[in-house]
């Protein structure tokens, strides 16, 4: 494995922990919240075999550096940095793969950067995109943010690692559920807050990139469980707006599909990728978005 410091290109006092491991297509890994480069082992032990795996830390989250400055937390930040990470390692173009807060930077990379991305997967996307629904995310967003200044991380996993849609991980498998809330408890907390406040409360919605999704290119594998109340509606009012698109449902599943359900989080993964190389994921045909259920009138 190579690890790499890399400098951000808009923040000169901002730098990045990656690490690199195996040969073939570039394959980025871009993680969540509660997570950090740490949380894809599961699927770079899987994929290293074929691809050049990249994970890396975002900024707010040690080894990765940790700015105090509120401004230097945005989605736009975000896009930037793993811009950064593949300018660095001399990557022209790579498959990504996002979770969460990930998933939304990598759509907004191949919104952005359509020449970058040879294909994306997002998985768990969607909180706080619904209009109805957004000042209330906004609203937990600052709640939690300040439970991060005023108690530590320590004392916010012991909650945050089982809510609503993480209590499906810790269900099927305790001693992995564990190691996670193990890591989100060594988190920043400075890191976690400002993070909290810039990406997540301050990052636009979905919804507002409608027309520039229904033109999206890239292809796209939306992946969601069924009982992540958050991203459900989001995921499919995002399969229907982007051509592109395929959406994957994962039964009896939370929001940290990648560690929850590693076996077919890694299949579906593969599988996309393999049609992607091949050529063979297309469009979706025009026709079957027809208002008629059997086209018949």
């Amino acid at each position: 494995m190579e690890v790499h410091r890399v400098a951000s290109s808009v923040d000169p006092d901002v730098s990045l922990h990656v690490e690199e491991v195996g040969s073939g297509p570039p394959l980025l890994f871009i993680h969540e919240f509660a997570g950090d480069h740490r949380g894809w082992e599961l699927q770079v032990r899987h994929f290293a075999r074929r691809f050049r795996c990249i994970t890396y830390s975002a900024r707010g989250y040690p080894p990765s550096s940790v700015p105090d400055d509120p401004s230097a937390y945005s989605q736009q930040h975000a896009v930037q940095d793993a811009l950064d990470v593949l300018d660095a390692l001399e990557v022209g173009s790579a498959h990504v793969v996002g979770l969460s807060m990930g998933g939304f930077c990598a759509l907004h990379l191949g919104l952005q950067a359509r020449e970058r991305v040879d294909s994306a997967v997002i998985a768990g996307v969607g909180y706080g995109a619904e209009y109805e629904k957004r000042e209330a995310f906004r609203e937990e967003c600052e709640v939690i943010a300040k439970a991060f200044e005023q108690e530590g991380s320590a004392a916010v996993a012991e909650r945050y690692a089982v809510g609503p849609a993480r209590v499906q991980f810790q269900n099927k498998d305790p001693v992995g559920h564990a190691e996670f809330a193990e890591a989100l408890a060594q988190h920043s907390s400075v890191g976690s807050a400002l993070t909290m406040r810039g990406f997540q409360k301050e990052r636009p919605s979905l919804f507002d990139y409608t027309d520039r999704l229904s033109e999206y290119s890239v292809p796209l594998l939306i992946l969601v469980g069924d009982e992540d109340e958050g991203a459900i509606e989001p995921s499919v009012a995002l399969k229907r707006m982007t051509p592109s698109a395929g959406l994957v449902v994962f039964p009896k599943s939370g929001h940290t599909l990648n560690l929850e359900e590693p076996a077919l989080f890694n299949s579906t993964v593969d599988a996309f990728l393999s049609s992607v190389m091949t050529g063979t994921w297309a469009n979706r045909d025009p026709r079957s978005k027809a208002t008629s259920t059997t086209g018949m009138k």
